[in-house]
């Protein structure tokens, strides 16, 4: 497969795929879900920026923003507590004050992948039935899309609410697929850069695409259980198409 690192199938995502959620079997019908942040657009110099923010009001200076990266993909909340050690009542707090930069700076200091309008534009010219996936808050997701002129590639947009609920990737699927009427099938397929991305969706029981441009690492994705890896924007309309014309692992 042009572009694709590898292809994966362990023990571990057979012991996910047979807990999942699997209700629908219909291979017509596509459904493409993308997270945003490290997929759709890199976000570095707005999120990294707001963290500094926050965690400087939480009396933890950071000077290197490369160091902040790792805070990009997973729900916000959680990163606090495990990256900066804050106990979960700082995190909400801290949460709070990125919010304020973010909201008036933040957002857009982001821009597009090359190459991303134009896979979104192949996919649906082929019958791709299309959707967001993120742990942004949906308010957040959708001001980007107007923003970047992406959100008509899309009939859903679904994040975490602002207060903290459906953060978890697997419920932010979950109500993406209600949304679009659809069941969990082997025709449908998340696309992410970060392992939460990939296990949320072993977990609901679609396939998952890792994509390597964002912020996670091959190593990550292949171990939370990708069955492709893609290296290139360009490649990932074919790798999409492919993963669903091939058998289940």
């Amino acid at each position: 497969m042009v572009g694709v690192l590898k292809r994966f199938t362990s023990s571990r995502y057979r012991s996910v795929a047979s807990r999942a959620e699997r209700v629908g079997h219909d291979r017509s019908v596509r459904v493409g879900l993308f997270d945003l942040d490290g997929t759709l657009t890199d976000p570095k110099v707005g999120i990294t920026r707001s963290v500094q923010y926050a965690l400087s009001s939480a009396g933890v200076s950071v000077a290197d923003l490369d160091t902040l990266t790792p805070y990009i993909g997973p729900p916000l909340q959680d990163s606090f507590v495990a990256l900066a050690g804050l106990s979960e009542a700082d995190a909400m707090k801290a949460v709070a004050k990125y919010r304020e930069y973010f909201t008036e700076e933040g957002i857009f200091e982001n821009v597009v992948y090359p190459g991303i309008r134009e896979c979104l534009e192949a996919l649906r010219s082929t019958g791709w039935r299309l959707g967001v996936a993120t742990s942004k808050p949906t308010v957040f997701a959708e001001r980007i899309l107007d923003h970047f002129s992406l959100r008509s590639h899309f009939e859903v947009v679904v994040g975490a609410e602002l207060d903290g609920t459906r953060r978890y990737k697997d419920e932010v699927i979950r109500h993406a697929l209600r949304r679009l009427e659809v069941a969990a099938h082997e025709s449908c397929i998340m696309v992410g850069d970060r392992e939460h991305d990939i296990i949320g969706a072993k977990v609901v029981g679609i396939r998952a695409v890792g994509v390597t441009w964002g912020f996670g690492t091959a190593e990550e994705l292949s171990g939370a259980g990708a069955e492709v890896l893609v290296t290139h924007v360009g490649h990932l309309t074919q790798a999409m198409q492919q993963l669903v014309e091939s058998p289940g692992s």
